[in-house]
């Protein structure tokens, strides 16, 4: 996953295929929690606060804008799902599951932050 996270998207004209659906399972050996259904992969993450999905959400929306390869979001109460898909070709391009491993990278560094924020906290809590 690493190695796909680190990759940048690349623009799609609409002529190349879809992938086929044995590429896509090599690809989601990469992802653990990713499903793939039909032409599209999709994932649902769960926050522990509501507004720790909207920072997830927010941050994975400019992600996706900075790649030009735009992931839908719907946010839930503590959940968002992610669902990915290239639109200009119908199907699965390896743009996808780059994002999906962004996503994947976005969560670990916003769970990272807050655990490095709850150890700061804890540690003024100490020194008073």
């Amino acid at each position: 996953m690493t190695s796909l996270a680190h990759r940048k998207c690349v623009a799609c004209d609409g002529k190349a295929p879809p992938m086929t659906k044995e590429d896509a399972q090599k690809y989601l050996q990469e992802l653990p929690g990713w499903t793939l259904n039909d032409n599209q992969i999709d994932k649902e993450f769960k926050f522990k606060a509501y507004l720790d999905g909207v920072e997830f959400a927010y941050s994975l929306g400019k992600t996706a804008e900075e790649e030009d390869h735009h992931t839908d979001i719907l946010i839930k109460w503590r959940r968002v799902k992610v669902t990915l898909t290239t639109h200009a070709i119908k199907g699965l391009s390896a743009n996808d599951f780059i994002m999906a491993a962004k996503a994947e990278e976005i969560l670990k560094k916003l769970q990272f932050r807050q655990i490095a924020l709850l150890l700061y906290e804890r540690g003024l809590k100490r020194s008073e």
